[in-house]
């Protein structure tokens, strides 16, 4: 379990693997999946995760030593309370 705070970091190095990791991060971040008829603000919506970020790639210069690292990407996520954790 990743604990309050704690940063969750994903690298991929196929498209849809990266696809895969964005959905999650998204989804947990938006939270609460509930019907859109419902007035409730994003800031109820209890979001398990928040971005941090944009997603990294390799410098040029990493690319130069590690050919490979050309296709990766780094996205990372940092857990907050959930309601219920909240006391």
């Amino acid at each position: 379990a990743l604990c309050v705070g704690g940063r969750l970091l994903a690298i991929s190095f196929h498209s849809l693997e990266d696809r895969i990791v964005k959905r999650f991060l998204r989804d947990q971040a938006r939270g609460d999946d509930l019907p859109k008829e419902i007035p409730i603000r994003d800031a109820e919506r209890n979001p398990g995760l928040r971005l941090v970020g944009k997603p990294v790639r390799a410098s040029v210069a990493e690319i130069d030593d590690n050919p490979r690292a050309r296709s990766a990407i780094m996205r990372v996520a940092e857990r907050l309370p959930l309601d219920r954790e909240v006391a």
